[in-house]
């Protein structure tokens, strides 16, 4: 008999976190890891679309990085050593990779001088849309932070070059 799906223990709107205690689905700490998880899933769609290896492969690095930012999203500030003894963190490498990867582009492209509307391809509009859901789970780990449940202020400027690394590969997407 296959295992069931479905475990009955959020009915109630509740959820766990990663290492123990129910939170509701409303907490402010589900809607900042809800955000990374909806944005795993557009990258999913925006590498599913590109045809350019180079892209798929930062979609895909970013996916796996973002799981690391999950992961300590959905870490109660109280079990933070448990967290430690099992996963790694977000750290300053990981944002001087980003802030590499957005160099690199940006050498190889000019940016238009007026808005972008998104929509260039089908892979550069799902990759814009990737960008908005990092940017809100940006906004909710602010506020995490600004109220002292979040430990590490490496994880906020990390999102904040995940995001203008989407920025600079929709842009790359789209180059002829």
């Amino acid at each position: 008999m296959a295992k069931s799906i479905y475990t009955k223990y959020g009915d109630n709107g509740e959820t766990g976190l990663l290492y123990g205690g129910r939170v509701s689905k409303a907490d402010p700490r589900t809607e900042a890891y809800g955000a990374i998880d909806e944005t795993v899933s557009v990258l999913g769609l925006a590498k599913s679309l590109s045809p350019k290896e180079r892209v798929r492969e930062a979609l895909d690095r970013l996916q796996h990085e973002l799981f690391t930012v999950g992961a300590e999203l959905a870490t109660d500030p109280g079990s933070r050593d448990k967290l430690l003894k099992h996963f790694a963190i977000v750290s300053s490498g990981m944002t001087a990779a980003l802030e590499r990867s957005i160099d690199d582009i940006a050498a190889e492209i000019e940016l238009p001088r007026e808005f972008i509307i998104p929509g260039g391809s089908p892979a550069s509009a799902a990759i814009d849309l990737a960008r908005t859901t990092l940017r809100r789970a940006e906004r909710r780990a602010v506020a995490l932070y600004d109220a002292n449940e979040l430990n590490n202020p490496e994880l906020l400027r990390y999102l904040n070059r995940a995001s203008d690394l989407l920025f600079m590969l929709a842009r790359y997407q789209d180059k002829a």
